[in-house]
């Protein structure tokens, strides 16, 4: 029974955000609620998300993805990506203010995005990219706004679970936004040892 129910928490942990799984005598039940279909899923598949070879495991996950029930993880934007978007980001925050263009994070980074744990390798190689960028680049100049939304749209564009923090500091008075994944932050959330307090968080929930 243990089994089964770790089966059923993998199995939901790739199916996009409007499917649910629901376990059935013979197996598992999909409900595919945004196109209104239902996927039947047999035991001999459930089981191998459970203890099954990584080779089973991915042909089940492909054949989902056909399905449209799952959708594949984005690749990793390349160093040159990560500086366009950076920038790109920047313009945005002073063309529009912060508080706007956080209202457009949802069209960037969408929820039916596939929300995976994100691996800390894979994190720190985007925080290398985003702060080398961002000190280097004298438009941006370690602006970490720009630093902070680049992250979290790239995070999640790839189906990875993050999310975007606004802290402020009482004495002396600053903002300060980071986003955190993988127990990381993108910048470092207590720049030069200040501490700022989240007042608000994006993302949230799995989003």
């Amino acid at each position: 029974m243990a089994e089964d129910t770790d089966a059923l928490v993998a199995m939901t942990r790739i199916l996009s955000p409007y499917c649910r799984v629901t376990r059935m005598s013979d197996g598992a039940l999909i409900a595919d609620w945004r196109r209104t279909r239902f996927l039947g899923v047999p035991s001999a598949d459930v089981g191998k998300f459970a203890d099954g070879v990584s080779e089973e495991r991915a042909e089940i996950v492909t054949g989902l993805i056909r399905a449209g029930c799952a959708t594949s993880r984005g690749r990793q934007q390349s160093d040159i990506a990560v500086g366009l978007w950076l920038r790109g980001a920047y313009l945005l925050i002073r063309a529009m203010g912060f508080g706007r263009a956080l209202r457009l994070l949802s069209l960037a980074a969408p929820e039916y995005a596939r929300a995976d744990p994100a691996v800390t390798e894979d994190v720190e190689r985007l925080k290398r990219a985003v702060q080398s960028h961002g000190r280097r680049s004298w438009l941006v100049n370690d602006d970490c706004k720009a630093e902070a939304v680049t992250a979290f749209v790239l995070l999640r564009r790839r189906g990875l679970k993050a999310v975007l923090h606004v802290g402020v500091r009482e004495h002396p008075f600053a903002l300060h936004a980071w986003t955190s994944s993988a127990g990381l932050c993108i910048p470092d959330a207590d720049p030069r040892g200040h501490r700022f307090v989240p007042v608000l968080s994006v993302g949230g929930g799995g989003q």
